[in-house]
């Protein structure tokens, strides 16, 4: 009998058990000391030994043979050795380097690959192409590309910074605020993920603190799962939420619940806002009477929940997915007007704050210490385009474009390399994406599945899982520090990419500056070791890398607790004397700086634009984070399980189209149709549709997705000139009974 063993190990949803029999993964358990852990792991043993995975390297026979007739998504695949796919890849990157320079070389690679610190995709492939001259980056993240835009012009903040140093902590929150008021939800579903690990998953836990203390705290969302049970749910129509904080705006200014020493101490441009609100600038007062048939929330309760924000501290949370949507700045901008005009920004558990939720580890009281890096480099090149524009950039080379004020061109791609992530996942309307990718000369992929993206690639090199290498294991705002131990050894012929671009380096002569003589044991040492010494600046003791080998894991003592530093408290304290990072030093309600850039869409203030309708399209499409998988990930394996995705319908349009409980339905609108199964709930409000992402794009005849994808159905769209962000949540569709969905 094979001797089962088991060691912990760590994710982007956290740690957990891995039981190995021989060179097999064959289960997996929660880690002990996680209140709350994630579903996901269950997926990792059928997942890791699927049917899926790439076993060697993969040539594309129409790239091979330079034949114009086959197309990416459409043909087969040639086996190679690795030397010979390693020298074929090396010599086409020599080729388009010489011929057309490092600008015309696309480093995407944007993704959550393994949580790993050394291991990590990007950063493993970042380093190889700057070691070769450069590449075109990309700005911002599907996540939050208009966040990453309008929140430094408002408050002069990098808003990553921002979210992860000038946020209140749960235990402020819990001590403080009287009000949470949460526009878009907190969803523990969506905090059981973040960058790097989250290992006690607390969300739920907080939410039940919170309620046992009598908090009031209130959803506005078109989803009721967007947030616990024991939040009050105001159902509100997808993409009105500035339409209502406009109105709430409107009841503090008419009642006097305005700070108006704060606005006038603290912020610049209220006069300019205040025009616009009361409708002496465009004629339309932004009363609750005018908001109330836009958002589908009553007049008396929006004048209700102004008066209880007025009345308490409050703290004002926006989901990420409020800012994936045409203008999706705007909603981050107007709430900062709203906090500014409550007064309450720098007062602990009161103001404004981003990703409650969203991610796991925002909120968390926890020293922030410098963590492990595998360092990228500089980058010769200085091109980039906003991420989510890259359909853009492959369909019109050298077409101009604006962003955040400047006026900018799309560069000339002809080799994409891409390593650690899914753009046939994230990205918007996959037909268009489709006929992007046929654009480029060569695209590149490492992947150990073949996901969408490797079955559209020319060169396919098999990737390791995190499960078959060793690595450092740390996340920003985590306690825990683990050694992540290789468990098996590679599946098939997968070699880590270390290894890959170590020998892809070396055939094009910068082995030295990109590896070193360094293997990746020596890497993760010197990582760690860099680590434990900014670590102990820090007062904070680690073991030693061995030691840490020897335990698997530890538990370091950052926790901070009540002694969280107070978001904004300096700021508050001294406006002059610690001014914010905007050319006034304080809050910009009326930022000039925009207004100057002449956009018609992002005037000076914060402002409403109605969401786009289509009559034959009526219901309005969701596009959450699935809960089973981290984005696209294991979703190959899933699929044995649960064939189709999810439909969330509620049962009043169900009922008008002859749909119930378990029908296959066909999702469709004018750029294409995907397929799914209906489930009948009053969760989300009647003419919303709810379809998590996380299918892998399986496109049949007629432009119908098989995999249930809802980016077969979103517009691949900046959310505005300013940030030209993933704008996914502004689509309508309609649904239909399908006799099938095959």
């Amino acid at each position: 009998m094979t001797q089962r063993t088991s060691k912990i190990t760590t994710s982007h949803w956290g740690a957990f058990v891995v039981s190995v029999e021989g060179e097999r993964i064959v289960d997996t358990a929660p880690f002990d000391a996680d209140p709350a852990p994630s579903e996901i792991a269950h997926h990792v043993p059928a997942a890791v030994h699927h049917a899926s995975r790439i076993d060697r390297p993969y040539l594309r026979k129409g790239w091979l043979k330079k034949s114009k007739d086959t197309l990416r998504g459409e043909d087969e695949y040639v086996p190679l050795p690795w030397d010979e796919a390693l020298d074929i890849a090396s010599q086409e990157i020599g080729r388009i380097k010489s011929e057309h320079g490092n600008s015309s070389i696309f480093g995407g690679s944007y993704g959550w690959a393994s949580a790993g610190r050394f291991h990590h995709a990007q950063s493993q492939v970042h380093r190889f192409l700057n070691c070769i001259g450069g590449y075109v980056s990309s700005y911002a993240s599907y996540s939050t590309g208009a966040a990453q835009a309008i929140i430094p012009h408002v408050l002069g903040l990098n808003f990553h910074k921002m979210t992860w140093g000038e946020t209140n902590s749960w235990s402020q929150i819990e001590a403080h605020t009287d009000t949470l008021v949460m526009l878009g939800g907190i969803n523990p579903k969506n905090a059981q993920v973040s960058m790097g690990g989250t290992t006690e998953h607390t969300t739920a836990a907080q939410f039940e603190r919170f309620a046992a203390l009598g908090k009031r705290m209130v959803s506005i969302s078109p989803q009721r799962d967007d947030s616990p049970d024991q939040t009050d749910w105001i159902p509100i129509e997808p993409g009105t939420d500035v339409a209502l904080m406009l109105a709430l705006a409107y009841v503090l200014e008419k009642e006097d619940l305005v700070d108006r020493k704060f606005l006038s101490s603290h912020c610049v441009g209220y006069e300019q806002f205040l025009s616009y609100l009361l409708g002496q600038s465009d004629g339309q007062v932004k009363s609750p009477q005018w908001a109330a048939p836009i958002c589908g929330i009553s007049p008396d309760q929006i004048t209700a929940l102004a008066k209880t924000m007025g009345s308490g501290r409050t703290l004002i949370c926006l989901a990420w997915s409020l800012q994936r949507a045409r203008h999706g700045e705007q909603p981050y901008w107007m709430a900062c007007v709203l906090a500014a005009m409550l007064g309450q920004i720098g007062l602990p558990g009161g103001g404004i704050g981003f990703g409650y939720g969203a991610i796991g580890n925002v909120g968390k009281s926890a020293l922030r210490l410098k963590g492990p890096l595998f360092e990228q480099g500089k980058n010769p090149v200085e091109d980039f385009i906003p991420v989510s524009r890259i359909a853009d950039m492959l369909l019109n080379p050298n077409g101009a474009y604006d962003f955040n004020g400047q006026r900018r061109s799309y560069p000339d791609i002809r080799l994409v390399y891409w390593c650690g992530g899914n753009p046939f996942h994230h990205h918007q309307d996959l037909d268009r994406l489709s006929r992007a990718w046929q654009r480029p000369e060569t695209i590149i992929v490492h992947d150990p599945w073949w996901t969408a993206t490797a079955k559209r690639a020319d060169i396919v090199f098999p990737a390791t899982t995190q499960f078959e290498r060793e690595d450092i294991g740390w996340a920003k705002g985590d306690p825990y520090l683990f050694h992540m131990p290789q468990m098996i050894p590679p599946v098939g012929q997968a070699r880590d990419d270390y290894e890959i671009l170590t020998q892809l380096a070396a055939r094009l002569g910068c082995a030295e500056t990109f590896a070193q003589g360094k293997s990746a044991e020596q890497w993760i040492v010197k990582a760690y070791d860099r680590f434990a010494e900014n670590a102990r600046h820090d007062g904070i003791e680690i073991p030693s890398w061995e030691g840490l080998k020897s335990s698997n894991y530890v538990r370091l003592p950052i926790d901070v607790g009540q002694a969280d530093q107070v978001p904004f408290e300096a700021f508050r304290t001294d406006p002059l004397a610690n001014p914010l990072g905007t050319p006034s030093g304080k809050i910009e309600i009326y930022s000039s700086t925009i207004a100057g850039f002449s956009y018609d869409e992002v005037p000076g203030h914060p402002v409403f634009h109605p969401p786009q309708t289509q009559s034959e399209y009526p219901l309005r499409l969701l596009s959450p984070q699935p809960g089973d998988k981290l984005h696209s990930q294991f979703q190959a394996a899933i699929e044995e399980k649960k064939s189709h995705a999810t439909l969330v319908i509620h049962p009043a349009d169900a009922e008008d189209r002859g749909i119930q409980q378990g029908d296959p339905v066909k999702v469709q609108n004018d750029k294409g149709s995907c397929v799914a199964t209906a489930m009948l709930k009053t969760t989300v409000k009647p003419g919303v549709v709810s379809l998590p992402a996380g299918g892998w794009f399986s496109p049949s005849a007629g432009r119908v997705d098989l995999s249930g994808n809802p980016n077969m159905l979103t517009d691949d769209c900046g959310t505005s000139l300013l940030g030209q962000g993933a704008a996914a949540h502004n689509v309508g569709v309609q649904v239909i009974k399908a006799s099938n969905t095959q």
